[in-house]
């Protein structure tokens, strides 16, 4: 399933809350998009029709909630970006990161210990 930024921008709304919410809700919340209630209608009318997200009448209105989880959207997501750019491999996408950015010695400790671990868990 594809997901845009600007749906993935509702998707978070919808993630982070902890109830259903309306088309209002994800206004207040994307605020500085300064999006009309009709764009975000459009948008989540999308998802529902890509079944990422529930739509349930409540009256003269509609509740949104998702149907995928954030952790398999992300998964998905970053798969996909590997796939794409390094044929499935991870480890040149960890040097190509790597050699670009200026990881603090916070990350890298991270990182060793994250390598530790699936060593041994291995």
């Amino acid at each position: 399933m594809k997901i845009t930024t600007a749906e993935a921008l509702i998707m978070e709304v919808l993630w982070r809350a902890d109830h259903p919410v309306a088309v209002e809700d994800v206004r207040e919340a994307l605020a500085e998009e300064e999006w009309t209630d009709a764009t975000i209608r459009t948008f989540l009318s999308r998802l529902v029709q890509k079944k990422a997200v529930a739509a349930t009448k409540d009256g003269r209105r509609f509740l949104y909630r998702p149907l995928i989880a954030r952790g398999d959207y992300v998964h998905a997501e970053s798969k996909g970006l590997i796939d794409r750019l390094f044929d499935g491999q991870l480890e040149p996408f960890v040097a190509h990161f790597s050699e670009r950015e200026d990881l603090s010695p916070a990350q890298i400790a991270r990182l060793r210990q994250l390598i530790e671990r699936l060593g041994r868990d291995k």
